[in-house]
């Protein structure tokens, strides 16, 4: 039977756990060079280490009575005996479960697999830091790339060098004292929330942006700043009270009255019509055409109507009538033209015999 390197890390920290109550500084240097006798042990023969060394505890007590150390009291030690039973029952379901699911990756064990993937790893955790610093330095979105303010380049010199001492950090995990290694699994625990929120924050905006990726873009209301409508017919003139209709009978409303005239009727403007204010008209109304006099009449000027008034209607000029020739009457005397008002003529009396 083949010991394997996680057997005998379990059987270290089973007896570190054994000697939790020495100082720190003589536990360490008890098992300074345990891994390494664990495993010549493990390479002499077969059998498992507890088979050829017994329990981890009595392994323990061993080291402590080499050392000197005092037995830790009564009540103490039996705690620590039910702590460590319970961490050794924990570490066994979880050995087992290691071992169960090993196979359907392809490997003796999942913990083998895993340990293929401490390099990625390690530069997946050099990226993670560099863009939590790049996140506390500046203020915009989180891109896919850190940046440390605005500047790209820092930013990808930073990933380098992260990147860099998050390898060598891996490659000497084991050479760490019990709190820079609790520090550095508290910065592990660090990061990986911090990529799981990173990455729900940047699904979210993709999703936000689907399917193409393009933020919406607001085109301006031609008809947005429309203030007045002033309506004009066919001559020019300036229509006023006029409504606007769609093609299903809703009126169109645009505008609102922007002029301080005291005389416009304090009323709703959705019930006013068209000018609001007539008096801001952009186009003066056009003047009536001017009419031919005939001839020998004087001609007439019509002054412009003012802006709102309505037009009054001129009657047309009666042509004067022509004078037609006298015509000669028996009696010598010429019969008055037509169209002349007539004169009385008094009697011619007769001779008297």
């Amino acid at each position: 039977m083949t010991v394997t390197g996680q057997e005998i890390a379990d059987y270290v920290g089973r007896v570190r756990a054994a000697l939790a109550d020495l100082p720190p500084a003589v536990r360490d240097e008890l098992t300074e060079d345990l891994p390494e006798h664990l495993a010549e042990v493990a390479a002499e023969g077969d059998g498992s280490l507890v088979q050829r060394l017994g329990e981890p505890e009595a392994y323990a007590a061993e080291l402590r009575s080499a050392a000197g150390a005092a037995e830790p009291a009564a009540g103490r030690r039996r705690l620590e005996q039910r702590v460590g039973a319970v961490a050794h029952r924990v570490r066994g379901r979880l050995a087992r479960f290691d071992t169960r699911l090993g196979p359907l990756l392809g490997y003796a064990s999942a913990s083998e697999f895993l340990r293929l993937l401490r390099p990625a790893w390690w530069v997946l955790r050099g990226y993670l830091v560099a863009m939590l610093l790049s996140v506390m330095s500046s203020d915009g979105p989180i891109g896919l790339l850190p940046r440390v303010g605005s500047n790209e380049f820092v930013g990808l010199v930073l990933l380098g060098g992260a990147v860099l001492a998050s390898v060598w950090l891996g490659r000497n995990t084991g050479t760490l004292r019990r709190w820079p290694r609790r520090l550095m699994h508290a910065g592990t625990l660090v990061l990986v929330v911090f990529g799981l929120a990173t990455l729900l924050d940047v699904d979210q905006d993709a999703r936000s942006h689907y399917p193409y990726g393009y933020d919406s873009i607001s085109v301006q209301n031609p008809y947005e700043q429309v203030q007045d409508v002033f309506v004009y017919d066919s001559e020019g003139r300036l229509v006023e009270n006029a409504r606007l209709f769609d093609q299903t009978g809703t009126p169109i409303r645009l505008g609102w009255p922007s002029c301080a005239d005291p005389s416009l009727p304090d009323v709703n403007p959705v019930q006013r019509g068209y000018p609001y204010c007539p008096e801001q008209a952009p186009f003066r109304p056009r003047p009536p055409a001017a009419v031919p006099a005939p001839p020998g009449t004087a001609p007439t000027t019509v002054a412009p109507a003012p802006p709102g008034a309505a037009p009054t209607e001129t009657a047309p000029a009666t042509p004067a009538p022509a004078p037609t020739p006298a015509v000669p009457t028996p009696g010598g005397s010429a019969s008055a033209s037509v169209g002349a008002v007539p004169t009385s003529v008094p009697p011619v009396p007769e001779p008297t015999r």
